[in-house]
């Protein structure tokens, strides 16, 4: 009767772990892809630069050093770091990104979210501008 009793305690500790354990996990994965909005007062935020082919240049000289081993060449999150991430590298060609104001995508740059790093101390303000600006050539 004892080893019964040890066995089904032990079966119901292995089982609840394991439920412990699918839990976590499965939040882990759901709390990465939730959806990444900018506040309200970041999307609000006007680009100062003007859409020229000076800030286009200066930002994708940036994008090339920054952004594109995650993002790829093209924008699409293709680039040759993005295997090595646990959730995929933004695509910039698609609706869903370019729909966003520049303001909101400032802010992204500016604060990252796992895995992407914030870039506010590594840029300057006019510098991530003109990635905003340059991330607008890549749509489709």
């Amino acid at each position: 009767m004892e080893t019964l009793v040890k066995n089904l305690f032990n079966s119901k500790m292995t089982f609840l772990l394991f439920l412990f354990l699918t839990a976590m996990m499965s939040s882990a994965f759901l709390f990465q892809q939730k959806e990444w909005k900018a506040p309200a007062s970041a999307d609000a935020k006007k680009n100062p630069l003007a859409n020229d082919a000076g800030t286009i240049a200066a930002g994708k000289t940036v994008y090339v050093k920054e952004c594109q081993s995650c993002h790829g060449k093209t924008g699409k999150g293709d680039g040759p770091s993005a295997k090595d991430l646990d959730i995929p590298a933004g695509n910039f060609t698609l609706a869903a990104t370019q729909g966003q104001s520049d303001g909101a995508l400032f802010w992204k740059i500016s604060e990252g979210r796992k895995p992407m790093p914030s870039f506010k101390k590594k840029l300057n303000e006019t510098q991530i501008w003109q990635s905003v600006v340059y991330m607008r050539t890549l749509k489709k």
